[in-house]
């Protein structure tokens, strides 16, 4: 077809040019030596053209088999699948740094977190660890987060987090080590950790939708949630159009609210006076690791591509809980003593999530909620007055949090949470209740900017009604947020 047409234009072009009058022989004979020979030359590149083309086309089809290789390699539901994956970037990590900082004010003088550290309960946070986000009235830099990951060999990725505060000391948050490939979709953890229970626990600050972590998880789990060393084993099973997740973790058991051990057994008194001289008693730190056992399971049916919803349920258990009272330095009439025995903490949690699919998160929706429950039971290991050794405590304090975020705008995301702890929040010794305390609430109104995936900008305020020492405490708290991520960044969970 295309040699017929090129033809056609030249001969055309040549009879074109003839003059109206009939042309004689010799004329013609010329005309059609001209023709053969542009035939011939046409031909000729035709012809090249044709090789060419022929090759170009070999050449895809090389490259496509050997793009078909290479996938079916990476879709190798085994071991050979990772050993087959390139580790150019085995000893070049990636590296991400999160930047966090605070304008901050309350109607307290500053003495708002304060209040919040000794809400009454059975446990509340510390600051464990010397880790915790106390800030100040003004501007604040909170920490600054800094992350390594990398896979190491087929087998392993490892992943290194750690924080540095406004004054320049370092800790390590998180170092652990993920196998790879496993089949069956097994998948174990092994190092320094977040506990995959709960929602919000395995989050760091900078995944969080609000500035400050909720009341629930602080009085029971600390303001950083759940941390410790240990292992991880987690099965994803088939189980057709539902995700299904199913985890068990053997920790340290070590500094948590309520999983605290290797406690020393206490030589004097904080205000500075001596033991009394009846005292007896000591803590027994003979219990060896692990101390602290998790359990998980979270679920997820397939609603499409727009509605997501996963719910959870977990538990834990300490076999040696620690805790020693010294509040002599505020009352010098109290008397020292010191509780162990084992601790229960369970929950559960739901989340439910839309997406719209139009720019900038405009349309999502995102709606969370959390129950947790601790239960201590203890006896009196070492006290003042050897009367009370031995004698039983049992502590029991509950948190409840929920949570709304929506995308009004395009990057712009607005949040409401309400969050309790101490629906039920009591002590009780031998012969019955010996406390019986109120709980602690509070709501908070957020505004989120979002410039870019990178930068972030956060205005939320909040009102609170915190018991303290039986007495209830009306706290407003102003935070203006920024938010910057230098470098590449894992991807997120659900």
């Amino acid at each position: 077809m295309l040699r017929t047409s090129l033809y056609g234009l030249a001969a055309a072009g040549l009879l074109a040019n003839l003059p109206a009058h009939a042309a004689g022989d010799a004329e013609l004979q010329a005309l059609r030596a001209e023709l053969a020979e542009m035939r011939s030359a046409y031909e000729k590149r035709i012809a090249s053209l044709e090789n060419r083309l022929k090759t170009a086309e070999s050449k895809a089809e090389s490259a496509e088999k050997v793009a078909s290789t290479a996938s079916a390699a990476a879709a190798e539901p085994s071991p050979q699948r990772e050993r087959n994956k390139p580790l150019a970037n085995a000893f070049n990590p990636q590296i991400s740094v999160i930047l966090d900082g605070v304008y901050y004010r309350d109607n307290r003088q500053g003495g708002a977190g304060e209040l919040l550290e000794h809400m009454d309960g059975i446990s509340h946070s510390h600051g464990e660890e010397g880790h915790d986000h106390g800030i100040e009235r003004g501007f604040n830099l909170r920490e600054t987060e800094i992350v390594f990951s990398s896979a190491v060999s087929p087998y392993f990725d490892a992943n290194v987090k750690m924080t540095v505060s406004s004054g320049g000391d370092v800790e390590l948050e998180e170092a652990y080590f993920d196998t790879r490939g496993l089949p069956a979709g097994l998948k174990f953890r092994g190092g320094k950790f977040f506990s995959g229970i709960g929602y919000q626990n395995a989050k760091h600050p900078h995944q969080w939708d609000f500035v400050d972590q909720n009341l629930a998880y602080r009085a029971l789990l600390g303001e950083h949630g759940l941390n410790d060393t240990g292992v991880r084993a987690e099965w994803v099973p088939d189980t057709g159009n539902w995700y299904t997740l199913l985890g068990v973790e053997a920790l340290q058991g070590k500094d948590h609210p309520f999983s605290g051990s290797g406690l020393a057994t206490p030589t004097e008194r904080a205000d500075g006076a001596a033991l009394a001289a009846t005292t007896g008693g000591a803590m027994d730190n003979s219990l060896a690791g692990p101390r602290l056992l998790t359990t998980y399971a979270k679920f997820a049916p397939d609603l499409g591509d727009r509605h997501a919803v996963q719910f959870g349920v977990w538990g834990g258990w300490s076999r040696q809980h620690q805790e020693v009272h010294d509040h002599t330095a505020e009352n010098p009439a109290s008397l020292v003593n010191g509780l162990q025995g084992q601790a229960w903490l369970w929950g559960t949690d739901w989340v439910y999530k839309y997406d719209a699919g139009r720019v900038g998160g405009q349309g999502n929706l995102t709606l969370v909620a959390e129950y947790l429950r601790l239960t201590k039971d203890l006896n009196v290991a070492f006290h003042e007055n050897d009367a009370l050794l031995g004698e039983r405590r049992k502590m029991v304090q509950d948190g409840f949090y929920a949570q709304a975020t929506y995308g009004f705008l395009p990057f712009w995301k607005a949040g409401l949470r309400y969050d309790v702890t101490g629906w039920t929040n009591h002590v009780d010794g031998p012969a019955g209740r010996l406390r019986d305390m109120d709980a602690s609430s509070r709501w908070t109104a957020a505004l989120t900017r979002d410039l870019t995936e990178y930068s972030r900008f956060r205005l939320q305020f909040s009102r609170a009604r915190l018991a303290v020492d039986g007495v209830r405490e009306n706290v407003n708290e102003l935070y203006l947020q920024y938010q910057h991520s230098l470098g590449t960044h894992g991807a997120h969970w659900f």
